[in-house]
């Protein structure tokens, strides 16, 4: 599990060009949005498409739980392996 969420946090960092930041400044259960990394919902989306691409997940942006499968990096590592599981 922890090299999933290295992979995420440098996904992260890549697919939002967050050039002054480095894997190790992002806690795995800080939050992403607001006052965590400060992410919006742009970053949202696409942080979402990277995820669909990389790890062939589907994104339903109406489910009512996505905001918590985005909240840090732990819960998407958990949301990413509870799909490739199923």
């Amino acid at each position: 599990m922890s090299e999933l969420i290295e992979e995420i946090k440098h996904m992260i960092i890549e697919t939002l060009d967050l050039e002054e930041i480095v894997p190790a400044d992002i806690v795995a259960t800080d939050p992403l949005f607001g006052e965590g990394l400060g992410l919006d919902s742009i970053d949202a989306l696409e942080l979402g498409l990277a995820l669909q691409k990389k790890y062939g997940l589907k994104v339903d942006a109406s489910a009512t739980d996505l905001q918590e499968h985005f909240f840090s990096v732990n819960t998407l590592a958990n949301f990413v392996t509870s799909h490739q599981m199923a």
